[in-house]
């Protein structure tokens, strides 16, 4: 039928099940075999995830063919798409999100159900869009907060690179991320801060990936949730979206909280410093009003939304455990139109006051 959902079918022997069942939090791979398509391949293969990793369904992470790629439960989400419809708008809007595809997982031939595949930001992440890379960075935790003191506190941190997860580049790379944290803290002046951002950032894919992460209301994307790399070429960072599941209305439990709930500068440290120059908050009101005319719209977002929804709804009888029920994904879409109906009303009041 249009639109089915492909199956993955991944079989796992008996001994590799039970080293990967032993513990749910070991980040260690296990072989197995991964069909699809018709096509068989080798693959290694591990659960995924922070708390989401002691839920009846999990997520996994594979390595097939030199490329990664997640398999995430959205256990949470009760639409299962707020993670591939927010990568869809982040594409939209300029700013690269992973590429995704609902699927039907199958593990030594049971099927776990529904399961979104999330295209991994790694090395050919990069070649596949033919963006120069020299070093990429996960923030892991909320201590990719750009700043020198822990969240929420007046201590310091003992490591500058605490919260991210080096992925590409060499240690070099990761002193030059650290010294880019300690000096956005303490250069002195604000035209030779201004002048040092300019020469790091790129400014106007940060003020992308700020807009994307506001309008859509990630509320734990400013801090952590995101990667970072430095583009060969420029020299400069730029920022990439990552788990975006609490989204358009809902939190990272898939319960509601408010189209409010998001201000529109952001709860970091670098973009604090960034929107203290009033060139950079022009370019950045200017950026929210072009995308309020055109990507941010109930008649552009909501077709996508629609289609993603209509391809899993015949399949949801598939899932064996689910943590919400079916009327509730059932309203989801109007639950999604009613988010951007109200957070165009939030934003367009609050350019006002930028």
């Amino acid at each position: 039928m249009a639109g089915e959902l492909p199956a993955k079918h991944i079989v796992i022997g008996s001994q590799q099940l039970k080293q990967l069942q032993k513990n749910v939090w070991s980040d260690r791979y296990v072989q197995a075999v991964m069909t699809a398509g018709g096509n068989k391949a080798n693959i290694q293969i591990r659960y995924r995830g922070g708390h989401t990793r002691e839920y009846p369904k999990r997520s996994y992470e594979v390595i097939r063919g030199g490329k990664t790629y997640h398999y995430n439960a959205e256990y949470d989400d009760p639409s299962l798409i707020r993670n591939a419809l927010s990568f869809r708008f982040f594409n939209w809007i300029g700013v690269p999100g992973p590429a995704t595809k609902h699927c039907l997982l199958f593990v030594n031939g049971v099927c776990l159900g529904v399961y979104l595949e999330i295209e991994g930001v790694d090395r050919s992440f990069f070649r596949k869009r033919g963006i120069s890379v020299q070093s990429l960075f996960y923030a892991v935790n909320d201590h990719a907060n750009f700043d020198l003191l822990k969240p929420g506190s007046k201590r310091r941190k003992a490591e500058l690179f605490s919260g991210y997860q080096q992925i590409m580049g060499n240690p070099a790379d990761r002193r030059k991320l650290k010294r880019f944290i300690h000096r956005l803290n303490t250069t002195k002046g604000a035209h030779e801060l201004k002048a040092y951002l300019y020469r790091r950032i790129d400014i106007d894919n940060y003020l992308r990936w700020l807009a994307g992460a506001v309008l859509t209301g990630n509320y734990d994307g400013f801090e952590q949730n995101y990667a970072i790399y430095r583009h060969r070429a420029a020299q400069k960072y730029r920022m990439i979206p990552w788990d975006y599941e609490g989204t358009w209305g809902r939190n990272c439990y898939g319960k509601p909280c408010g189209s409010d709930l998001v201000r529109i500068t952001g709860y970091n440290r670098l973009t604090r410093k960034l929107l203290q120059y009033a060139e950079v908050r022009r370019k950045y009101k200017r950026l929210l009003v072009k995308l309020l005319q055109t990507e941010f719209t109930v008649s552009r977002i909501l077709p996508a939304a629609e289609s993603m929804h209509n391809q899993i709804k015949p399949y949801m009888k598939w899932e064996p455990v689910r943590k919400w029920p079916i009327h509730v994904f059932d309203g989801e879409m109007q639950f999604i139109r009613k988010y951007i109906e109200e957070r165009r009303t939030l934003v367009t009041e609050a350019i006002k006051e930028l």
